[in-house]
């Protein structure tokens, strides 16, 4: 996001501190930050950040969570505005999650537990709506699996919501046409890995 905020939308929104949270809130509304980082990234002063975010907070448009004791801030998806600023803010509204954790490429991050995944859905969930963002298949009993999960937590810098299922699970509940495996499938899909074709 370029540090300097358009001026037409430094006077819609009624200053430019605001103009570049809004920015950054709705051109990445998957994502969460906390106070430092997001003055790096817009580079303006703390003070005048925190007075924001307190204002856009209380407008509903963004929300708060703590996690690990740090408190993150991020878009609202719930609010009526939502789509409307995602559209004025990156021109598109069908690609909301930008999932990018692992830059090189999921089948190379993946690599360290190749030998024990069997599969990987990761989706486009909206903060907010209901799924999960990974669904991941493979032996976990020796909690690689959930250290990798956790792993990529950290990366993305909030939590996840992740599940791991064996593959006898996963295969148990497919063929029952569960529920919870099917609506992962009605989100939409940002990779998916299925070396064995399970999925």
């Amino acid at each position: 996001m370029s540090k300097e905020s358009p001026r037409p939308l430094e006077k819609l929104f009624g200053s430019k501190t605001r103009a570049k949270l809004l920015a950054l809130f709705f051109e990445n509304p998957s994502k969460s930050y906390y106070v430092r980082e997001i003055t790096r990234v817009i580079g303006e002063q703390i003070n005048s950040v925190r007075r924001e975010l307190t204002n856009l907070n209380a407008l509903g448009l963004v929300k708060i969570e703590t996690y690990e004791n740090k408190v993150y801030y991020s878009a609202n998806s719930k609010h009526p505005f939502t789509r409307p600023l995602i559209e004025i803010f990156t021109k598109k509204v069908n690609t909301v999650v930008d999932m990018d954790v692992p830059r090189i490429g999921w089948d190379e991050y993946v690599r360290p537990v190749k030998h024990i995944l069997r599969a990987l859905v990761v989706t486009n969930r909206v903060p907010g709506q209901e799924g999960v963002d990974m669904l991941i298949v493979g032996d976990d009993r020796a909690k690689k699996l959930t250290h990798w999960a956790e792993v990529v937590e950290k990366k993305q810098g909030k939590p996840l919501n992740y599940v791991i299922l064996s593959r006898e699970d996963y295969l148990y509940r497919k063929s029952l046409k569960d529920r919870f495996i099917a609506d992962i499938f009605t989100l939409d899909v940002a990779t998916k890995i299925d070396p064995e074709k399970i999925l």
